[in-house]
């Protein structure tokens, strides 16, 4: 596939997955690769949609992760939807995964879906350091739909008893909270995300079905490094290395 400029192919190490990433673009972090580990859960042949797909690396992760899966990614920015749609093309996923160039914020999505996951902004507006580059911008700031607008869309998207898997920052942890309870989605699982052992947490990963009763666990805390600054064997274990 010819790339344009500033672009690049990255190997996924799983199944033979790729991404074609823009160097001046938002590039996947590892908090999309610990979020398809939280949600590997997800049944088989489930209905799937990624709320904020950016250059489609969930949709990539999960259709390896999920057997039978049919995934729909919506992605408000439409260079970014466009790289999504190479991607899928790149890795010959057309007949499982969707890109659509919409707005999670007025598309109609009323309970088509068995699970959400979403990577979506962290930031609110005006707050944090903001990037000159838009599409930077939008990626990290509550600029093209905020954080209740996302659980809204998910609520809205799911069947009954379905599951929303999101990661965020854990200074958000309690609008996510409320704005779940809000829209009938239940929080039901939470994992805290540290760099290292006797580290502050610096993700939350969430877990959320809706119309569900109150029961919430706490999993144990997942750690990306260890004292010599490599994975974890928790990590390694998302990537399928041991």
């Amino acid at each position: 596939m010819e790339l344009e400029e500033n672009e690049r192919i990255d190997d996924l190490q799983l199944k033979n997955l790729k991404i074609i990433q823009n160097r001046d673009w938002f590039c996947f972090g590892i908090d999309s690769v610990l979020l398809s580990g939280f949600a590997s859960d997800i049944k088989r042949n489930s209905r799937i949609l990624d709320l904020g797909a950016g250059t489609g690396i969930l949709e990539l992760l999960m259709s390896a992760k999920v057997e039978g899966s049919k995934i729909v990614g919506i992605e408000i920015q439409k260079e970014v939807a466009n790289l999504a749609k190479r991607n899928v093309k790149l890795n010959n996923l057309e007949d499982r995964i969707e890109i659509l160039n919409a707005d999670v914020r007025k598309i109609s999505l009323n309970k088509l879906f068995d699970a959400i996951i979403t990577n979506p902004p962290y930031k609110e507006k005006n707050t944090g350091i903001v990037n000159d580059n838009n599409i930077k911008l939008i990626s990290r700031h509550e600029i093209e739909g905020t954080l209740e607008d996302f659980i809204y869309a998910s609520s809205n998207a799911l069947k009954d008893q379905g599951t929303m898997y999101m990661v965020n920052r854990p200074e958000r942890l309690i609008d996510i909270f409320e704005y779940c309870r809000k829209y009938k989605l239940e929080p039901k699982e939470l994992q805290l995300v540290h760099s290292k052992v006797n580290t502050k947490p610096v993700l939350i990963l969430i877990k959320a079905v809706k119309n569900a009763k109150k029961y919430l666990k706490i999993r144990e805390p997942l750690y990306i490094y260890d004292d010599d600054g490599n994975y974890t064997d928790q990590v390694l274990k998302i990537y399928n290395k041991i």
